[in-house]
């Protein structure tokens, strides 16, 4: 999990813009020490890297940087203009391109370990220049399309013993572009980036979650399905007839034992996630768990100590920071689509009889809010990354006696700021809120259940009816702005496409290469805080609960 820290020297303005997101990023990698300077007047044998922009032609910072490459550094140059002149050392030259486009960006090499786990294209505005190589000790990285041509638009030289390496970027906004130049900077650090394979096993085989995990694992360059484990003798026949490759445990204490097992995958009911993660962490396993991470604060101090004991990763399964309805939020509040979000509420539910399983009874559970809650607050405390001070829950037990569940629970929660969010889970509810009510100081924004039924042709019967569940289907999302004369205009967001196992890439991404996981572990803890809050504040009839931190 400790991997080796890699110390960067930043030479340029501390505040350019094109570069705010692309340096944000790399404070936010545990493993990277960003210093930031005017000038090259310190000492860069303490650096592996270092980044210029658009000063590489400047003779007093030439000399320098070229005795640091020649002696085992590395050498970044964002290059945004063509009228950037470059040392011959890096092999290249700007090429002007006719106009300003967006251009479609690909890796030369798709099996180039800086491509692991990234998308095959992306799409870069404002590219107004390539890079036209000098000589064949070049290697091109990146490349776009243009005109029926391949220009260079990221290479990499070896020279003397170590290696410069250009980018031609008129900004580097592009989430993929900071993650591939983290990876070259790794490499010219002399870290390696191509990983032995994590061994990974399922500890608790439902056959829909358990399945989903497999997939996700199979799919993913650097995870290895290594084996499930369930108590169940019919849910391991199950396991082994879904992927027959992989071993099967009779416990978790066997599981725990088998060293080619690098990451557990918790998937055993919320009254279970405390003991079985601390007893995996305890063998010097990672540890995924799913949702919600544990039952109380308690509970996630222990989790939390044992894994800092240990040096472990632990983290919570929020495979739904990738729904595309919340990307499409989270993305419109980050573009001050409706100023600042002060408000908002999240709804889930219907009027249909709770199941029979253990997601009912709140012993196992935690209780109705603990279920889909575990995804809807961490939406919540994403979106308004505040301190909260104050949290009330209220329960409905009215109509479904046959569960320990209330039929519906609603948490409310105020932050520091004084802004305010509330979620309710309800099963009694004939007319459904809708599933997303966001209000900011320019604009709202409504997200409205979308309900799906398709139909099958059966000869004898005529056709077969199939309901697509509300809460996967993507809802219509729509953004409400104020013109200047006073008026309200609506229009829908669009969408983001859905990518397939995310969580899992980012996992590996993380773990591997300590890029930043998406769904931070503070803030799984700060939902399990909220749970436990609201549901202290219910059984006192609604009190306001304190948190103190």
């Amino acid at each position: 999990m400790t991997l080796p820290t890699i110390s960067i020297l930043f030479v340029g303005e501390k505040n350019l813009l094109s570069l705010k997101s692309f340096l944000s990023y790399l404070r936010s990698i545990g493993c990277v020490r960003l210093s930031m300077k005017p000038g090259l007047h310190v000492d860069l044998s303490v650096y592996d890297v270092v980044i210029t922009v658009n000063g590489s032609d400047k003779n007093d910072m030439l000399g320098i940087l070229t005795r640091f490459v020649e002696s085992g550094g590395g050498w970044v140059e964002i290059n945004q203009s063509a009228k950037s002149p470059l040392p011959l050392l890096f092999g290249v030259r700007p090429r002007p391109l006719a106009a300003t486009s967006e251009l479609r960006v690909m890796f030369r090499n798709k099996d180039n370990p800086l491509a692991a786990r990234m998308p095959e294209a992306i799409y870069i505005k404002q590219c107004s220049h390539g890079l036209e190589r000098l000589t064949d000790e070049v290697q091109t990285i990146l490349y776009a399309d243009w005109r029926y041509q391949h220009i260079d638009m990221l290479v990499s030289r070896a020279f003397g013993d170590g290696n410069s390496a250009v980018a031609a970027f008129q900004d580097l906004d592009h989430p993929v572009l900071h993650r591939v130049l983290y990876r070259l900077m790794r490499q010219m650090a002399g870290h390696s980036i191509d990983s032995k394979p994590l061994g990974v096993g399922i500890l608790g085989y439902a056959p829909s979650v358990g399945r989903y995990h497999g997939l996700g694992i199979e799919s993913t360059s650097g995870l290895w399905f290594r084996g499930a484990c369930d108590s169940n003798p019919k849910r391991q026949v199950q396991a082994r007839e879904d992927f027959p490759h992989i071993t099967t445990y009779k416990s978790a204490k066997e599981l725990a034992s088998d060293p080619e097992l690098d990451v557990v995958i918790i998937a055993t009911p919320p009254n279970t996630h405390a003991k079985l993660a601390l007893q995996m962490m305890d063998s010097g396993k990672h540890v995924v768990c799913e949702k919600p991470l544990a039952l109380n604060r308690k509970e996630t101090t222990a989790l939390v100590e044992m894994s800092n004991m240990r040096s472990v990763h632990l983290s919570c399964h929020q495979n739904r920071r990738w729904d595309v309805d919340y990307m499409a939020i989270k993305q419109a509040i980050g573009d001050g689509l409706i100023g600042d979000l002060f408000y908002m509420e999240t709804f889930v539910g219907g009027f249909n009889h709770p199941c029979g399983y253990w997601h009912s009874h709140d012993v196992v559970s935690g209780g109705t809010a603990y279920d889909w809650g575990g995804h809807y607050l961490d939406w919540i405390v994403s979106l308004i990354p505040e301190r909260i001070t104050s949290v009330t829950g209220t329960r409905q037990n009215r109509v479904w006696h046959d569960v320990t569940n209330a039929d519906q629970e609603r948490v409310q929660i105020r932050f520091e700021s004084g802004k305010e969010a509330e979620f309710i889970h309800s099963d009694i509810a004939a007319a459904r809120k809708p599933k997303w009510y966001l209000l900011g100081t320019e604009g709202a924004i409504v997200g409205h259940w979308c309900d799906v039924t398709t139909y099958t042709i059966d000869p004898v019967v005529y056709f077969h009816r199939h309901d697509i569940p509300a809460t996967e289907m993507p809802p219509d999302i729509v953004l409400y702005s104020r013109t200047s004369s006073g008026q309200i205009t609506k229009q829908n967001l669009c969408l983001p496409d859905r990518l397939d196992y995310p969580f899992h890439a980012n996992l590996a991404d993380h773990l591997l290469l300590a890029e930043p996981i998406e769904a931070p572990l503070a803030d799984s803890l700060k939902v399990v805080a909220i749970l436990e809050a609201a549901s202290r504040s219910a059984a006192k009839g609604g009190s306001v609960e304190v948190l103190d931190g």
